[in-house]
């Protein structure tokens, strides 16, 4: 059951991460998807992802589509079980995610809480 309601101006994380741990962070709006990560406080860097390509790093994420299938973040699975994310446009911005944080964004994706606000099914 989807138990976010993302706005297009504000940071949010899936539901199903803890409320003290660091986590992956999507932000909506101005026709594209921001991703963070939340260790760094607001203060570090963003991918940007066009909103028309958000829904194939999606699926990928959730492995409905192979890895390398998205044209904007390159998903890069750690020998330990934590994920890196790397714009394919340059290769110097890396956003590095643990186990626990990655499972926790997965499990949102599966549950449709990082869909696009105007394609997302309302709450039930």
């Amino acid at each position: 059951m989807r138990s976010v309601s993302p706005t297009a101006s504000a940071w949010f994380k899936s539901s199903y991460s803890n409320p003290s741990q660091a986590c992956v962070e999507i932000r909506f709006g101005g026709g594209a998807v921001r991703v963070r990560d939340s260790k760094d406080h607001g203060n570090g860097p963003s991918i940007a992802v066009p909103e028309a390509e958000w829904p194939t790093v999606l699926a990928e994420v959730t492995g409905r589509l192979p890895a390398g299938a998205n044209r904007t973040i390159r998903i890069a699975h750690r020998a330990d079980g934590g994920v890196d994310l790397r714009p394919r446009a340059t290769a110097s911005l890396t956003l590095s995610y643990t186990p626990a944080e990655w499972d926790a964004f997965v499990a949102g994706v599966g549950d449709g809480e990082f869909d696009l606000p105007h394609t997302a099914e309302p709450a039930a």
